[in-house]
């Protein structure tokens, strides 16, 4: 398998020097991927180097602080998001404990390993587990306090991805709100965001709202083809996408919240090219063309309707299909590339397919059991 990930790499390498000179991938620098580990067959991290920097993808996030990963990365050009599993907030409320998880996890790859931010934790604001609520912030806290004492606070941001269900209303946009029973814990971790100026990070999947009412929600609009769109009544802005008028939902409840001028991102998104019988949607023709669409607006650095010239960060889910991730098929099934290093599906950055392999290059995006509804 080693062998076959470095003649994939090689052949990308060469097809995408050639293919910037048309503006493929040059000057994409708000495109990132997520890095998953939950399978048994996945190649090394070094061959993993190789294919993003086959693709020129440049900014990659993992769900923990891999030695072996944070190894492999050094002295290359892919910018990092590391995570603090939720398990550990507890512990990492405690500034001293916070020091010495900055001080082992972090400082003896820094900067060799150009990690940029820290994730604590994920999803904790809907997490079944109602407990870890109270130690996000504190742990938010003590982490950035390390990293300043460390002198790393201005390197790298501390943050936490979001699922969707956080808000309470996101449609239209212009009526995004949060919850009520986390407006405590959100006002706190808000106030942090400004005073750092991290960006609020959301795990956004239009994929699931149309899963769930397929009758009602317009594929097109959700695949960002070619449609009618929908028109925000309150703020007249026209929205042809709904991951666009998910982040703007978000941006208004923030500004409900009292802030303004926080970047929100996107830090998963994605549609998977294989589901169960009751996932609607859930097929290669459809995943292609949600990421295919979602690359060509990355081309453009563009922001969302109500932020215009502030292009979106958006990391997609996943770089591989994961065999051990438990739930439905979809789940197993969100990745840009097979364990194997051959792609998945053809989403136009190239007609590339390796010899033992009738797949065409892809690329794919996907969820981590995210249970996002809007």
């Amino acid at each position: 398998m080693a062998l076959l990930c470095i003649r994939i790499a090689m052949i990308l390498v060469l097809f995408l020097a050639f293919s910037e000179n048309y503006g493929f991938l040059r000057g994409v620098t708000s495109l990132g991927i997520n890095y998953g580990q939950v399978g048994n067959n996945l190649p090394q991290p070094e061959k993993v180097l190789d294919l993003l920097s086959s693709l020129k993808l440049t900014k990659a996030r993992i769900y923990d602080t891999n030695p072996q990963i944070l190894t492999a990365f050094a002295n290359s050009n892919v910018e990092l998001i590391v995570t603090v599993e939720n398990q550990m907030l507890a512990v990492l409320m405690d500034p001293q404990q916070a020091f010495q998880w900055v001080s082992t996890h972090i400082k003896p790859y820094f900067p060799a390993t150009r990690i940029t931010g820290i994730a604590v934790g994920n999803e904790v604001f809907t997490d079944s587990d109602t407990t870890l609520l109270a130690y996000l912030v504190p742990a938010i806290v003590s982490i950035h306090g390390a990293l300043a004492q460390l002198g790393l606070d201005s390197y790298i941001h501390v943050s936490t991805p979001n699922s969707l269900a956080v808000l309470t209303e996101s449609y239209p946009p212009s009526a995004g709100s949060f919850k009520t029973e986390v407006s405590g814990v959100m006002s706190q971790y808000l106030q942090f965001l400004s005073s750092t100026k991290a960006p609020f990070w959301i795990n956004a999947y239009p994929y699931f709202a149309y899963k769930d009412k397929p009758d009602e929600v317009p594929l097109d609009y959700v695949l960002f083809n070619p449609n009618s769109g929908m028109i925000d009544p309150h703020t007249k802005l026209h929205y042809d996408n709904m991951l666009y008028a998910q982040v703007d939902a978000v941006i208004f409840a923030i500004a409900r919240m009292g802030f303004d001028g926080i970047e929100v991102g996107v830090s998963e998104t994605g549609w998977p090219s294989k589901g169960d019988a009751d996932e609607v949607g859930a097929m290669v023709d459809n995943a292609a063309a949600y990421n295919k669409n979602i690359l060509r607006r990355q081309f453009k650095n563009e922001g969302t309707p109500l932020r215009p010239n502030m292009r979106l960060e958006i990391y997609l889910f996943a770089l591989f299909n994961e065999d051990m991730k438990p739930g439905p098929t979809s789940e197993r099934n969100y990745g840009l590339f097979q364990p194997d290093c051959t792609m998945v599906y053809n989403v136009g950055i190239s007609a590339l397919s390796s010899p033992s392999s009738t797949s065409s290059a892809s690329i794919s995006l996907t969820s981590s059991a995210t249970k996002v509804k809007t």
